[in-house]
């Protein structure tokens, strides 16, 4: 499922309740720490005009009860058994999403005017002139499937998934998402088979004002990427990899990591905000999608409100008593050694931006 629009309507009478459970997910990521006065007041200031965005959002039909109580699960981990109403969980979730996206239908999408000048000017500073976002897939770990080839879902850490590509931008925030393939698959093929790619190809996406790189290289606009897009395409600059690399080779790599480490904190902040994507869970493959580019569209929304971020939810104890980073579900699949790009186009690219690093 990519991220574009929803057109079922919903009750008006209910409208408060998205602002409701984004409040929970507030309350529930502010941690134990102890904040002074001061923090407390910014908190509670940033709280009310999110709620109140919320609230006069057009058009936004929030959700019925069982709506709310399933948005309440994916943020406390914990699927609900049984609804209080006739209406199933599988139509409380759609009303969940369809109150999102239309109530917030630009809050993922493709930069554009001053927001697209921001991007490319943060990039810019990092080395990579041009440079639209940085992509990667993240699993959603679940039970075994039922009713449907499990082995399909089975991915390399031997766990049940399926897996959702996502675009962010410095700031965190979310420009694409692709949720829905089978978590056995690679990158690429997830890649190949989304809305990004079709537009990446046709044009519609990297329009930016010609960048003229060293060696006549001259390029409108990319993503980076990690190794599992070695052979993309020529839109996407992964690393050069592998143990035999010159310096300029190692800085580059190390520079493109700090680039796109965005990816890894904006999946850091959404799946610890909605824990339900975090760990394994029962869930239902149909409505899966739908709840995480719901819960996409509120990873923005918190952005766009300031509201902080609990970074101690990003450690758990194992069962050993031992403190570890959370699984984010970053499998990744690059291939080893030195990631040479057969696309001439990406390759020439990446050199190009290498030798401006080396500039700098």
């Amino acid at each position: 499922m990519d991220s574009h629009g929803c057109s079922n309507g919903l009750r008006d009478e209910e409208i408060d309740a998205v602002a409701m459970e984004v409040t929970v997910v507030i309350v529930n990521t502010m941690g134990d720490k102890e904040s002074s006065s001061h923090d407390m007041l910014t908190w509670l200031r940033q709280r009310r005009a999110l709620l109140q965005s919320v609230a006069e959002a057009p058009d936004c039909g929030a959700t019925c009860e069982e709506g709310v109580k399933l948005c309440a699960a994916v943020t406390s981990g914990v699927f609900l058994r049984q609804t209080p109403r006739m209406a199933t969980g599988l139509q409380a979730v759609r009303d969940v999403t369809s109150a999102l996206l239309q109530a917030y239908p630009n809050a993922i999408k493709w930069p554009m005017g001053r927001r697209r000048a921001q991007i490319l000017c943060a990039f810019c500073e990092k080395g990579f002139p041009n440079c639209f976002g940085a992509i990667d897939c993240t699993h959603i770990y679940m039970d075994k499937p039922a009713g449907a080839p499990f082995e399909n879902y089975y991915d390399r850490k031997q766990k049940f998934s399926v897996q959702a590509h996502v675009v962010v931008d410095l700031d965190l925030r979310i420009l694409d998402v692709h949720v829905g393939y089978l978590g056995s698959v690679h990158d690429v093929c997830v890649l190949h088979n989304s809305q990004l790619f079709r537009r990446a190809e046709s044009g519609e996406l990297f329009d930016a004002t010609p960048e003229n790189l060293p060696h006549g290289v001259v390029t409108r606009g990319y993503l980076l990427g990690d190794n599992g897009y070695p052979v993309a395409c020529s839109w996407i600059v992964s690393p050069y990899g592998g143990i035999d690399q010159g310096a300029d080779e190692e800085r580059f790599d190390k520079r493109q990591k700090v680039a796109r480490g965005c990816v890894e904190k904006a999946f850091s902040r959404l799946k610890c905000m909605w824990c339900l994507f975090l760990r394994t869970h029962k869930t239902n493959l149909e409505t899966l999608p739908q709840q995480f580019v719901a819960v996409c569209t509120l990873h923005n929304i918190l952005l766009d409100a300031r509201i902080d971020f609990d970074e101690n939810l990003l450690w758990e104890v194992d069962a050993n008593n031992v403190q570890r980073r959370v699984d984010l579900g970053i499998v990744g699949n690059g291939a080893r050694g030195r990631g040479r790009c057969t696309n001439v186009e990406g390759e020439l690219l990446r050199d190009a931006l290498q030798d401006g690093l080396a500039l700098m």
